[in-house]
């Protein structure tokens, strides 16, 4: 930052979005124009084809992605989780948070300016609706400080109407995601009238997004996204920010106006002509100049606006760039550090640890446990205790006609109730058997039993839980 900067009265040290009386106020952005824009625009759409079609898209009949917290069934890239596999989840949860600590360190916010969803449907869905109707950031000042006339009136119901039909199609798309797309469509042809319960959640799911995008804004940014605190942490001068050359901007004697056909450099003034095109189309209401602050999303909205300044007074481009601190200080190209270093070395065992647990994980489950409080019976030179049985189905093939064959000791398993054990594709089957075993079989008063499992001649699983038997043996 800029020793200049740092004695300037004008240093801001309040919140953008919190007037001086501690009431909201709303930020008006200018519509960012340049190469930046352009290209966050790209990715921004190609992210939200893949946000709404997500849920929609299945491989193998799984759905490509989904967050079932009510079932505890989750999909990642069509790759089920089941409650058995949470470890699994778990670790895959791990392995993102520690691999964006290691972008972060390495190239600051970007995540936050480029792929974080909340700035994608402000930024790109949102702001323009706002640009469309209410105009660019003049027009939208002059509106807000206008009485409400027709035309004010007009502006204000239409977009808050379109915020809302907006915000309305999103939550259909965030509760595909979290009840499973089918369910969705299910619940859309049966009606409303038959899902009462699910109509209410998705509108409180719509209100919570109207009121994000339509009051609350970038201040998720700066109050409630953890990620944005966090990032005090991992910074430091050798990250990769969008930053202001305050070397090159303030010069030797500060910022000054332009003025044609003068040499600046000769005069010691600094190539930042104090136009504030930078602090009017920042998003969350900063001066990038002040150096790296919290708030700063790094959409390099700042550059785009710059380098066309820039061009316009023939001066160089890259005031505002991507660059460290010890960049532009320093003059020191960027270079893995220790801690970076060590972040890789973490997120690549625990990718390597992610890739291993997938290899060995199954796609049946069995699991067979002695019913509690029950103790062992004897039926004529048999002894017989009673077992309660889960079978887990996590492929997309239903297995019809399961059966358990008890391997050691001798012996015999009978089911209680059904005859026949159907699991379905992608679910789960509970049921209860008798285990007989001989007397004379029986060496001590607690054995191991193996089990497997078969779905008709097919061995799908073996499974191993104890036996109790009497204490004296004839």
């Amino acid at each position: 930052m800029s020793e200049n900067n740092l004695h300037d009265e004008s240093f801001r040290d309040t919140i953008a979005t919190i007037d001086d009386k501690g009431k909201r106020a709303f930020i008006h952005p200018k519509k960012p124009v340049g190469r930046f824009y352009d290209k966050r625009k790209i990715v921004s759409y190609l992210l939200l084809l893949f946000l709404f079609s997500a849920p929609f898209i299945k491989i193998n009949g799984n759905q490509f992605l989904m967050f079932n917290v009510l079932e505890r069934r989750f999909n990642i890239f069509s790759f089920p989780f089941w409650p058995q596999d949470f470890h699994l989840f778990v670790i895959s949860m791990i392995i993102g948070v520690v691999g964006l600590a290691l972008f972060t360190v390495a190239f600051g916010r970007i995540f936050c300016g480029w792929f974080c969803p909340q700035t994608i449907f402000m930024e790109m869905v949102f702001r323009r609706i706002e640009y469309w109707i209410d105009g660019d950031r003049a027009a939208q000042i002059r509106l807000a400080k206008q009485e409400w006339d027709a035309e004010k009136i007009r502006k204000r119901v239409t977009k808050w109407i379109v915020f809302f039909i907006v915000s309305f199609i999103i939550a259909n798309v965030f509760l595909a995601y979290l009840i499973g797309s089918d369910n969705l469509i299910e619940f859309i042809k049966e009606g409303p009238k038959e899902h009462m319960s699910t109509l209410i959640a998705l509108l409180i799911f719509t209100c919570v997004f109207y009121f994000i995008y339509a009051w609350f804004r970038e201040q998720v940014c700066i109050i409630a996204c953890p990620y944005g605190r966090m990032q005090g942490v991992l910074l430091d001068n050798k990250t990769i920010n969008v930053a202001y050359d305050h070397v090159r901007g303030e010069g030797e004697t500060g910022r000054a106006k332009f003025n044609k056909n003068e040499d600046r450099k000769a005069l010691g003034k600094g190539d930042c002509i104090d136009c504030k095109v930078c602090v009017h189309v920042c998003p969350t209401g900063i001066d990038i100049r002040n150096g790296t602050q919290l708030e700063c999303i790094n959409c390099t909205a700042c550059i785009d606006e710059c380098d066309t300044i820039m061009e316009k007074v023939g001066l160089p481009k890259g005031l505002i760039r991507y660059a460290s601190e010890d960049e532009i200080v320093k003059k020191e190209k960027f270079k893995l550090t220790l801690r970076m270093k060590g972040y890789i070395a973490v997120l690549s065992i625990l990718i390597g640890v992610f890739i291993g647990m997938l290899f060995l994980r199954s796609d049946v489950e069995a699991t067979v446990l002695h019913v509690p409080g029950q103790i062992f019976q004897r039926e004529g030179n048999k002894i017989v205790n009673i077992y309660n049985f889960n079978v887990v189905n996590k492929t997309e093939h239903e297995f019809d006609d399961v059966t358990f064959k008890l391997i050691e000791p001798k012996g015999e398993i009978k089911l209680v109730g059904n005859t026949k054990v159907i699991v379905p594709k992608q679910g789960l089957t509970r049921g209860t058997f008798f285990v007989k075993i001989p007397e004379n079989e029986l060496n001590g008063d607690k054995i191991e039993l193996k089990i497997e499992v078969y779905n008709k001649d097919k061995k799908i699983e073996s499974a191993t839980t104890n036996f109790n038997g009497p204490r004296n043996f004839n």
